[in-house]
């Protein structure tokens, strides 16, 4: 068994804005899994993109208007959007705060294509 110490991992700059902790992926071991938490500025969060696989977006902190495929909506904590594969999806945050928003990919890698 391998214990990740999550506090022990580092934040990344994927983008201007946002900052990345890798919690769990093939560097940690897993076969089929990655997920992340992403800490997203004002009017930060990810740009229009598709995965080969299924994802969930989970906000943790904050609010974010969430775009997949042409629907959107505004999610808060404890909510979740489940995005299937292929589908080109996008996150903003709406807030004055950080948003915390957690994603869990059906791969044990990060691989993603950006419009």
């Amino acid at each position: 068994m391998l214990a990740l110490d999550h506090n022990m991992q580092p934040l990344e700059r994927w983008r201007e804005g946002v900052l990345t902790r890798m919690r769990v992926s093939s560097l940690g071991g897993s076969r089929q899994l990655c997920i992340f938490e992403q800490f997203c500025h004002p009017g930060c969060g990810a740009p229009p993109h598709f995965h080969p696989v299924e994802e969930v977006l989970e906000v943790l902190e904050g609010a974010a208007e969430i775009q997949v495929g042409e629907e959107t909506a505004i999610v808060t904590p404890n909510q979740s959007v489940v995005i299937p594969a292929g589908v080109t999806h996008a996150f903003l945050n709406l807030e004055t705060s950080v948003l915390r928003i957690r994603a869990t990919l059906a791969a044990p890698t990060f691989e993603a294509t950006y419009k």
